[in-house]
């Protein structure tokens, strides 16, 4: 893949932008729908190196995908007996969710496989797997090279830390009902980012799975999953993404003059919570139709808990840039496993453009202030959500800027520069 730079140039921004839909939901609807019996419809996709890398992987399990320009027609294997036989490594790419979800469910072909990856995705801790595998003695042997898995993994009682990321409980459940018996799965307190498992949860149900729940009083939770069930082939649309449509947002309440359409009021998406994290900062907007309405607003600093919504980390950083006072996230230590250390990347980033930011175990602390020019280019650090907030972060203080490694937005928002000269920004993408 070519090296790709945005060149910014200052200009006013304003319109109405709808954002792509939820690369959460999008995966989760792929696997449910590769898994069931039957011809399922996904309508409203856009086909990232996230979901693509997801495709790819549930075609190997012999799921036939015929795809449209939005959407695509997945006829499912039906079952864990239905699994076709895997004959070359596994290629995540760089989606953390593709292999968390998927180790599991391949692991029920009973077959020894091989999962590779790129960028940092093989340095990123799979600790909660490599127990599990290990309790039930099984293969599982992680390097820099790939992770290889051998074994089929059994019902049971299984247990599993709430502060490591959700992809781990998610893969289990889409798992436990293509096994042979009923199976329970406690996630102790304190449950981060619950909100992605609920996501997950909704989308078996949505795909004929039952799954139980309950809440325990000390913070814990506990989900059933009857087995063996099928999943069953169903039609749906994929809702927007309120994780990307948090950049728009937060540039938005700066400039002001900008609507997002398409978002789901009632969604139970964990990044919603980027309205009520603006409404603290004292941002003015309103639901119009199908659209939110940003104003351009006075911000103020606020204490902002990233427990449940690390994916708007980046974005959050940024925002604090342009708030009077200090803003302080809390719970932010997950960023440093991602695509980059993206705290680590935020801090450079910002401080060539005059930003405060500091860090000290899992707090994050910004100091708005006027920001300036960067004396030299900036880097995405081959990471898509740290490009796209440096380049809200220039478009909001109405400055130049060149931002290196561009092309990594194609892993989540391929189209997220297009969406920001329909509002008028001036961006050039050079190097193509």
């Amino acid at each position: 893949m070519s090296a790709l730079n945005a060149v910014i140039t200052p200009g006013r921004v304003s319109g109405s932008a709808a954002v792509p839909p939820s690369k959460s939901a999008a995966h989760r609807a792929v696997l449910c729908a590769a898994l069931a019996s039957g011809t399922s419809r996904l309508e409203n996709l856009e086909f990232s190196q996230d979901i693509l890398a997801t495709l790819g992987a549930v075609q190997q399990l012999g799921a036939r995908v015929q795809r449209e320009e939005h959407s695509l027609t997945i006829t499912g294997r039906g079952g864990s007996d239905g699994f076709a036989t895997v004959t070359r490594p596994v290629f995540c790419n760089e989606s953390g969710s593709t292999l968390r979800f998927l180790l599991p469910v391949f692991s029920l072909t009973a077959q020894k496989i091989r999962f590779t990856g790129a960028g940092r995705l093989m340095e990123r801790p799979q600790d909660v797997y490599a127990q599990l595998f290990a309790r039930q003695g099984l293969r599982f042997e992680q390097g820099p090279d790939g992770i290889l898995i051998f074994g089929r993994l059994c019902p049971g009682a299984f247990t599993l830390p709430g502060n490591v990321s959700s992809q781990f409980i998610s893969g289990l459940l889409f798992a436990a009902p293509l096994m042979e018996a009923d199976s329970t799965i406690e996630v102790r307190a304190p449950f981060e980012s619950r909100s992605y498992v609920d996501l997950t949860v909704d989308a078996m149900q949505k795909f004929g799975v039952k799954v139980t729940s309950r809440s325990r009083k000390d913070g814990s939770a506990v989900y059933k999953v009857a087995a063996p069930q099928r999943y069953l082939a169903a039609d749906l649309t994929v809702e927007a993404d309120y994780s990307q449509a948090a950049f728009l947002a937060v540039l938005g309440c700066i400039v002001g003059g900008i609507s997002v359409t398409g978002l789901d009021a009632s969604s139970r998406q964990g990044d919603r919570v980027i309205l009520d994290i603006l409404r603290r900062c004292g941002a003015k907007f309103e639901r119009k139709g199908g659209a939110i309405v940003f104003h351009r607003s006075l911000l103020k600093a606020t204490e902002i808990d990233l427990a449940d919504c690390p994916d708007l980390g980046p974005i959050l950083i940024a925002l604090g840039c342009f708030c009077n006072g200090r803003t302080v996230i809390r719970n932010a230590g997950r960023l440093r496993i991602k695509e980059s250390d993206r705290i680590a990347s935020m801090q450079t980033e910002l401080a060539r453009m005059g930003g405060c930011v500091e860090a000290e175990g899992e707090t994050v602390t910004i100091t708005g202030g006027p920001l300036h020019k960067a004396a030299e280019p900036l880097s995405g650090h081959n990471d898509h959500r740290i490009v796209m907030s440096m380049a809200i972060t220039a478009l909001a203080a109405g400055l130049p800027a060149v931002i290196e490694g561009a092309e990594a937005v194609r892993k989540s928002w391929p189209g997220f520069f297009e969406v920001l000269k329909g509002l008028g920004a001036n961006i050039e993408i050079t190097g193509e």
